[in-house]
């Protein structure tokens, strides 16, 4: 069993947590997978960094709205924490496809671009939650079970019973720190997995868009089955949780596009992503 503790970083009055750093380093890597694709494909390689804006302020809102949502709490609309990745991942997909329509590029053909960065962002976003001992799972006696001491909440057998119906063995004081599940870092395996074969397949001869139904599929899955293992509150469905229900959600949609999406004729990328000299909103106002 190892113990863990948050890592943060201090510069005098700014504490800067392991969460942000690698919520930012998601953020660029992700950025830097879009503009390698774009290269490759001899495509407007700025449209990597027209993503990454419009995701950043889209994921944070969606974020902190689907939280505030969940808690009622208006209070963390302005705090630090607070954030839910399916709120993330939806605040963020709108604020891309708004973006994507201003500048008339196909939406399957941002959707394409960006599958194989989403998994790769997200497995280091779970780097970010092991580093400030967050969104663990339920106690376990394995030998690469952790303990957080400090983690949000303390992974202690009253936290754990109280906030999340763990079951705890009798006689435990409430005060025991347990070794739990790493899920964050179950998380960030699979999600790699998926982020390889994701970069593998984009050079296959798909079409424009099959790959992000794949992702779905693959992001889908891993989370219900993530989910089994979560320490967790908000299981409104008898054992299964609202993210669950969010998955097999996702997972559905997924395979709709892939099926639907499994063979067509060539998709044309829109002058913006051709190498337009001026965007296409401004000839269109023109």
């Amino acid at each position: 069993m190892t113990t863990v503790y948050p890592f943060t970083i201090h510069l005098g009055p700014l504490a800067i947590t392991g969460y942000g750093i690698m919520m930012m380093v998601g953020f660029l890597v992700g950025g830097w997978l879009i503009g390698l694709e774009l290269k490759r494909r001899a495509l407007r390689e700025e449209y990597a960094a027209d993503i990454v804006v419009a995701s950043v302020i889209g994921g944070i809102i969606g974020a902190k709205l689907w939280y505030v949502a969940l808690t009622g709490d208006l209070g963390t609309l302005f705090s630090r924490g607070g954030l839910v990745w399916y709120g993330g991942f939806l605040g963020g997909a709108l604020a891309v496809v708004i973006n994507s329509w201003r500048l008339r590029v196909p939406i399957r053909w941002t959707m394409h671009l960006t599958a194989p960065a989403l998994a790769a962002a997200y497995a280091l976003g779970r780097v970010g939650c092991f580093l400030v001992n967050d969104d663990y799972g339920r106690p376990t006696s394995l030998p690469w079970g952790i303990k957080f001491p400090e983690g949000l909440p303390r992974s202690t057998a009253g936290h754990l019973h109280t906030l999340f119906g763990v079951p705890i063995p009798a006689g435990t004081p409430p005060g025991t720190v347990m070794a739990v599940h790493p899920t964050q870092l179950y998380e960030t395996a699979l999600m790699l997995g998926a982020f390889f074969v994701l970069w593998r397949l984009r050079r296959a001869n798909h079409p424009i868009g099959w790959l992000f139904g794949l992702y779905l599929i693959f992001a889908g899955v891993e989370r219900f089955l993530i989910e089994i293992l979560r320490a967790k509150d908000d299981r409104f469905l008898g054992p299964f949780t609202l993210a669950q229900l969010t998955s097999v959600i996702l997972v559905l949609i997924g395979v709709t596009l892939v099926t639907r999406w499994r063979r067509g004729p060539e998709m044309d990328p829109g002058p913006y992503l051709k190498g337009a000299t001026e965007p296409v909103a401004r000839k269109a106002a023109a």
